[in-house]
């Protein structure tokens, strides 16, 4: 299991930036940004440095709304399961870079390309924009694309952990 955070920036024009993953696993999917924590990092500074590295946005840990933590569970293969915050940021008058990693790209929220997504965003990032926070396990199934199933729960707080130190083992430095 690893801890990993995923952001997706929101302007004023009510557009989200997602980002066309180029390389590696879910590549040519749409996705918000992020990755892996590091050791001693929180979620949140994990969240910023990994906007900024794969789109050039900068944001302050403060303004990231934490909206969802999910458990993404790959049972045939184990590697892939891992854990993590997902935020949202309101950004103004950003200009969003390619990265060797990400190409990014605006759309409005009802113009969301979930077709190219996986297939759990399919379910759950609709919820969020609409304002639900929610927490839960989304099992993939053998292709380790389609979800086996999803248990999804409303709750009205999502409870951040700041630190990792109890499962600082399975942080890769």
């Amino acid at each position: 299991m690893k801890p990993t955070t995923l952001v997706f920036p929101i302007d004023s024009d009510n557009r989200i930036l997602l980002g066309r993953k180029k390389r590696g696993f879910g590549a040519d999917k749409y996705n918000g940004f992020g990755g892996k924590i590091q050791r001693g990092e929180s979620f949140r500074a994990c969240a910023v440095r990994e906007l900024y590295e794969e789109s050039g946005i900068r944001v302050s840990p403060d303004d990231l709304d934490c909206v969802a933590f999910f458990d993404f569970q790959f049972p045939y293969d184990e590697s892939l399961t891992h854990v993590g915050y997902v935020y949202f940021v309101h950004v103004h008058h950003v200009t969003a870079i390619e990265s060797d990693e990400m190409e990014p790209h605006w759309f409005h929220i009802d113009t969301i390309p979930y077709e190219h997504m996986w297939a759990g965003d399919r379910t759950w990032l609709p919820l969020l924009l609409q304002g639900h926070k929610l927490k839960g396990p989304i099992v993939f199934g053998p292709d380790n694309n389609d979800v086996a199933s999803m248990k999804l729960i409303d709750v009205d707080m999502v409870i951040e952990s700041e630190l990792l130190d109890s499962i600082d083992l399975y942080i890769n430095e």
